[in-house]
């Protein structure tokens, strides 16, 4: 329970701080908006990672060397705990985005922090809204902003992967870009196994080797959703024996 309680506190003393930060990023931006995001994803980065510590996660990264660092990228991964946004998001090398529910925007501050970010907000029962939120996406990898989603479409209570859904990856097939599967063990021991207690745990993030689509088989390319899902439940099932 100190855990949680510590983590609480942090974020309550971050979300104070954040209402003139906010103020100053609102006026950066009027004059730069790639500033207002690069000192946007340096703040959240700082954030995520005293969470992390103040949470006990001892956490072991593999393959970070496969992520392009001279172009953006569509991160793809499998999803078991809100941590795997805060273990990953403090990783990224560049802008990135992640495709998030529209309940966040229940959330003034952290929604806030998340458009800053170029976050988008997914509706999953307006299927209109979604194409949206996918065009916007490919247009921001277009110019240079990094997405990440998961698209097995809401965090995973089981062992076993869900399918795949195979909308998310149009954001690569319409933009050209990399697709880097990015594979968690564990996340979901920190938190969601024991609410409200937050657990010492060792979590492992693994980033596969970059997909470009131009160089896959044509059945490959065609089933890019089974494709991308099978290397990841294969890096899952073989980082079982690490945590």
């Amino acid at each position: 329970m100190i855990r949680f309680i510590l983590v609480v506190l942090f974020l309550l003393v971050f979300f104070i701080i954040s209402i003139p930060i906010h103020l100053i990023l609102w006026i950066v931006g009027k004059f730069n908006m790639h500033a207002k995001g690069a000192a946007s994803l340096k703040i959240v980065s700082v954030a995520f990672r005293i969470v992390s510590f103040l949470s006990g996660v001892k956490l072991t990264v593999i393959g970070e060397e496969n992520v392009p660092l001279d172009q953006a990228v569509l991160y793809i991964g499998n999803h078991r705990s809100y941590f795997d946004i805060v273990l990953s998001y403090a990783r990224v090398p560049r802008l990135t985005g992640y495709i998030a529910k529209k309940q966040m925007l229940r959330y003034p501050i952290l929604s806030q922090w998340m458009r800053n970010m170029n976050c988008l907000f997914l509706d999953r029962e307006d299927i209109r809204q979604g194409l949206e939120v996918i065009l916007k996406a490919i247009d921001d990898v277009k110019n240079g902003i990094s997405i990440a989603i998961y698209p097995e479409g809401t965090r995973n209570s089981g062992d076993e992967m869900l399918s795949f859904h195979k909308g998310s990856f149009k954001i690569a097939q319409k933009s050209g870009c990399p697709i880097v599967p990015m594979t968690i063990n564990n996340s979901d021991e920190v938190f969601e196994k024991h609410i409200p207690f937050i657990k010492k745990t060792h979590v492992v993030l693994e980033y596969g080797k970059p997909i470009y689509l131009d160089q896959l088989s044509p059945e490959d390319k065609k089933f890019i959703d089974n494709y991308c899902f099978n290397i990841i439940k294969e890096t899952y099932e073989k980082n079982k024996a690490l945590v």
